[in-house]
C-alpha cells in the first residue's frame, strides 16, 4: 500500500514523508465516525440523484457499496489505512474499489470541509442523546431514592458545618434538579448541533444545483447552514457540548465528594457497595471509595478538553484550517468519560445503604435546632437580632454541659429568657423542625412530595422510567 495514490494528489510530484503521514493522520480516532460518514454520504448521493447529477443506477451502486463497507467495518474486515489520512478518504477509496467510477462521482459538489462538519454534527448529536438517556436514568434513580428516604433526617451543611436539619430526600432531590438542568441544556444545545452544513463545499458554496435541504431531511436535521464560510469553520456546537459536559461532570464530582465524606466512619452516613469500592494493599480494614474518587478526578480531564478546544479555535482565520482536526479527540474522550460516569453513578447510588441512625445522632451534635429556637422567640415578640443573641447564649450553655438544646431544663432557658415556655420542646424537636418547612422548594414533607411528583411527571414527558 506504500504506492497508494492520494485522492487529492494530482498536483504533487513527491510522496508525503512517512512521519508527516503519521503526524497528520486522524483515522486512528475519527474512524469512530464511520456510521455518520456513511449516513452523510448516502444522503449526499440521494440528493445528487434527485438534482440530476447522478443516474439512478449510480446512486444505487453507491448506496449498495456503502452498505457493504458498513458491514466490512462492523465485522472487522475493513482495512484502515493511515496513508488515506481519515475516515472519509478510507471509505471513499474502498467505495471506488468496489463500484468503480461511480464511487469517484460521490464527492461531486462536496468538500471534506463540509463533509466532516456534517459527520461530526451527526456524531455529537448521537452522543448528546446518549447523555440524555443516561441523565434521565440517573434522575429516576435519585427520585426513587428520595421517595424511600422522606422520613430520614440528617444535618444540612453550610461551610461544611452543621446548619439545619433536612430530609435525606431533599438532599437527593437537589442533585436530581442539577442533572435535570443538565438535560435541559442538552435540549437547547441540540438546536444548534442539528444544522446540516453539507452544500457549503470547501467554503464558498457550489456551482452545482445542489439542494442542502434534501440532505438535511435525509439525515434527520431540521435546519441547514445560512453562511457557507461559517458552516465549514464553525465548531461552536462542539464547544457548547463540551461546556454542558463540564457541568455534568462537576455535578457528578460534587455528589462523589459527599459519597466519599459520608462513607468515612467519622460521618458513617452510608455504606459503600462492594462492587464500587476497593481495598488497601496493606491495611485489611480499608474500604476505599475509588470509583467516586476517580470520577471526581476525571472532572479536571473534562475541563481540560473544553479549554483545549477553545484554545484551538481562538486564533483561526476563516474558514477551514487543519487545526480543526484536533476537535475530535477532546470530544471523544469527554464522551467516554461523561457517559461511563453517568452509568456508574446510577449503579453505585442504587446499591448504597444509608445509616439513618448515624444521621440522627449527627443532628444532635451540631445544635441544628438553634434556628428553630430563634424563630420561636421571634414569635414570642422578641426582635430577631435579640432572639439570635439569646439563642447563641443558650447554645453556649448547652455546649458547656455537653448536651443538646433540647436537653436543657426549662428553668435554665427561662433564666436567660423568661418568655420561653414549655411549648419550646416541641419546637426543638428535629422532626417537627423539618415538617414546618413547607414553603415551595423547602425540606418539609409536603414540599418534598410535590418535588417528587413534579420530577415523576418530567420523567414521563422525557422518556425516563418512573
Amino acid at each position: 500500500m506504500s504506492k497508494q495514490k492520494k485522492l487529492w494528489g494530482g498536483r504533487f510530484k513527491q510522496e508525503t514523508l512517512p512521519l508527516v503521514e503519521e503526524y497528520t493522520q486522524s483515522v486512528e480516532f475519527d474512524k469512530e465516525l464511520y456510521l455518520e460518514d456513511i449516513k452523510g454520504s448516502m444522503a449526499h448521493a440521494k440528493m445528487l440523484g434527485k438534482v440530476g447529477l447522478l443516474s439512478e443506477e449510480e446512486v444505487q451502486a453507491i448506496l449498495n457499496g456503502l452498505e457493504q463497507i458498513k458491514a466490512e467495518i462492523e465485522s472487522g474486515q475493513f482495512a484502515w489505512s493511515k496513508k488515506l489520512e481519515d475516515v472519509h478518504m478510507n471509505i471513499e477509496q474502498r467505495l471506488t474499489e468496489i463500484i468503480g467510477d461511480a464511487g469517484k462521482k460521490l464527492h461531486t459538489g462536496r468538500s471534506r470541509n463540509d463533509q466532516v462538519a456534517l459527520d461530526f454534527r451527526l456524531f455529537v448529536d448521537k452522543c448528546l442523546s446518549q447523555w440524555q438517556q443516561a441523565l434521565t436514568s440517573l434522575i429516576a434513580t435519585l427520585n426513587t431514592m428520595a421517595k424511600e428516604q422522606q422520613e430520614t433526617l440528617l444535618p444540612g451543611y453550610t461551610h461544611l458545618q452543621p446548619a439545619q436539619p433536612v430530609s435525606l430526600a431533599q438532599h437527593l432531590l437537589a442533585y436530581a434538579h442539577m442533572f435535570k438542568r443538565d438535560y435541559e441544556r442538552i435540549v437547547d444545545v441540540k438546536q444548534r448541533v442539528r444544522v446540516s452544513p453539507l452544500g457549503a463545499a470547501a467554503l464558498a458554496g457550489s456551482t452545482y444545483s445542489l439542494n442542502p435541504f434534501l440532505v438535511a431531511q435525509e439525515v434527520g436535521f431540521e435546519q441547514v447552514f445560512a453562511n457557507s464560510m461559517d458552516a465549514v469553520s464553525d465548531r461552536d456546537f462542539v464547544a457548547e457540548s463540551l461546556f454542558v459536559a463540564t457541568l455534568i461532570q462537576m455535578h457528578l464530582s460534587r455528589l462523589c465528594e459527599e459519597i466519599i465524606l459520608w462513607a468515612n466512619p467519622c460521618f458513617g452516613f452510608l455504606k459503600l457497595p462492594d462492587e464500587y469500592a476497593t481495598g488497601s494493599s496493606i491495611m485489611p480494614q480499608k474500604k476505599n471509595p475509588d470509583v467516586a474518587e476517580i470520577m471526581r478526578g476525571k472532572t479536571g480531564r473534562v475541563y481540560g478538553n473544553l479549554i483545549a478546544l477553545l484554545t484551538i479555535l481562538k486564533g483561526l482565520p476563516l474558514t477551514y484550517n487543519r487545526d480543526l482536526q484536533e476537535d475530535k479527540e477532546p470530544f471523544l474522550d469527554t464522551h467516554k468519560t461523561i457517559y461511563n460516569s453517568l452509568i456508574l453513578m446510577k449503579g453505585m447510588l442504587a446499591k448504597i445503604e444509608f445509616n439513618a441512625q448515624n444521621m440522627l445522632l449527627a443532628l444532635k451534635k451540631g445544635y441544628l435546632n438553634a434556628t428553630e429556637l430563634a424563630d420561636y422567640l421571634v414569635l414570642k415578640g422578641i426582635p430577631f437580632r435579640d432572639a439570635h443573641h439569646i439563642t447563641g447564649k443558650l447554645v453556649g450553655i448547652a455546649e458547656e454541659k455537653g448536651v443538646g438544646l433540647e436537653d436543657l431544663e426549662l428553668k435554665e432557658m427561662q433564666a436567660v429568657c423568661p418568655q420561653i415556655e414549655s411549648d419550646v420542646f416541641q419546637v426543638l424537636d428535629y422532626r417537627q423542625a423539618v415538617k414546618r418547612r413547607n414553603t415551595p422548594g423547602g425540606t418539609g414533607p409536603l414540599s418534598v412530595s410535590k418535588q417528587i411528583e413534579e420530577i415523576d411527571k418530567w420523567l414521563k414527558e422525557n422518556g425516563g422510567s418512573v
